[in-house]
């Protein structure tokens, strides 16, 4: 009995720290710190030693095309190791059903050398080639659904296609906008994000894992954010081989997450010849701000390790020049405040600009919170019927 109880007593004593430690553990808090609301406390010192070096204007070269080029290679660098490209596409249609004026196909490919994907296809009735759209999705924080984001899915579980049209219903106004474009002639492709909807976890569902999951690709010599561009340049390059597509009249869109998405793409592809990115266009210097109390919430979804050392976000717009391009941010957009989005409009119509192609480059306030509601996608279906 007596050693039973020395037993106990140690076991006890060793578990008494560790059950504190779980009770305390959320509210621990130091006197001293280094970190205050997800940003270093000398977070304004740092970004004055951001000069851009590699930014139209600062770069030495003069040379526009070159700039590009070199100015596409830094990017490319800080992607970090691309993911090799596939063999072939190999695609296969899956299941099709057909909608007003046009016929949405659920279709698989290899979108690169590792992974065979899932994605919605939607061709208007009527004989082609049609110009085509690759519809990008958003974050959200939300990682269930991704290319269900943006077009009505169909054969799908009752679970995700009540979720598809919460999702719409919540930023799109309750209009899916790949649906909308399909209506009105346009070849339409979406796509799953690496880590959304049919990319996700084995497990499930859980956004806390997303910068683990980041951290151990960057241990790899990768880098996740990488990946999703490299797969929608790739993406795009499938595009390009469909016999419905006009391979010459191929653009993108994208709301939040999927405007960023949307703007590199068109940086970085000659592919694209128009793009529209709602919601999401900032200079570093708001972003990042104690005096707006901002920081990047997106984490390592459109995080590029070293690229803020040579270009700011509208730089790398730029490099999309003279394209014609589509940028509208809302003035009651919590995630963007409106002197940032005017700063970086201003950085690009100067570069615009500068290649005599200002009228190219159209940039839109509106009294709109953080979405794409029906009148935007108006204006976005305006913008396309106008470029493409």
């Amino acid at each position: 009995m007596r050693n039973f109880l020395i037993v106990m007593s140690l076991l006890l004593g060793m578990g008494a720290p560790a059950t504190l430690w779980a009770q305390k553990k959320t509210l621990q808090k130091r006197e001293k710190f280094e970190y205050s609301f997800d940003l270093p406390v000398y977070v304004e010192q740092l970004k004055k030693e951001l000069d851009y070096p590699l930014a139209w204007g600062n770069s030495s070269i003069r040379d526009f095309g070159k700039w590009r080029k070199a100015a596409r290679a830094r990017v490319r660098e800080c992607m970090m190791t691309p993911p090799k490209p596939a063999v072939r596409f190999d695609m296969e249609v899956l299941a099709e059903e057909k909608r007003d004026g046009y016929t949405a196909r659920k279709i698989a490919f290899n979108v690169n050398a590792y992974a065979r994907v899932t994605a919605y296809l939607l061709v208007p009735d009527g004989k082609g080639p049609f110009p085509a759209i690759n519809a990008l999705h958003d974050h959200g924080a939300h990682l269930f659904i991704g290319k269900e984001k943006m077009i009505r899915p169909f054969g799908e579980t009752q679970e995700v296609m009540d979720d598809a049209d919460a999702w719409a219903a919540n930023l799109y106004e309750g209009q899916y906008v790949g649906d909308y474009l399909a209506r009105h002639g346009y070849v339409v492709f979406s796509t799953d994000a690496p880590l959304w909807g049919e990319r996700g976890r084995e497990e499930g569902v859980d956004r806390s894992k997303y910068d683990i999951i980041a951290g151990n690709m960057m241990m790899l010599g990768r880098d996740l954010c990488g990946f999703m561009h490299y797969d929608d340049l790739y993406s795009t390059d499938f595009m390009a081989t469909l016999p419905e597509v006009d391979a010459k009249r191929i653009g993108c869109m994208g709301c939040s997450m999927g405007a960023y998405r949307s703007w590199m793409l068109s940086a970085l592809s000659d592919k694209i010849k128009a793009a529209a990115s709602i919601c999401w266009m900032v200079t570093t210097d708001v972003q990042m701000s104690t005096a707006d109390k901002k920081r990047e919430y997106g984490g390592f979804a459109n995080c590029l390790p070293g690229l803020r050392q040579y270009l700011d976000y509208p730089h790398i717009a730029s490099m999309a020049c003279p394209k014609p391009m589509l940028f509208i941010n809302g003035t009651l957009d919590h995630l963007f405040p409106v002197r940032g989005v005017e700063a970086a409009f201003r950085v690009m119509h100067d570069v615009w600009r500068s290649q005599g192609a200002d009228d190219k480059l159209e940039t839109e306030l509106w009294e709109i919170k953080h979405s794409c509601g029906l009148k935007v996608q108006e204006r976005m279906l305006e913008f396309f019927n106008k470029n493409l």
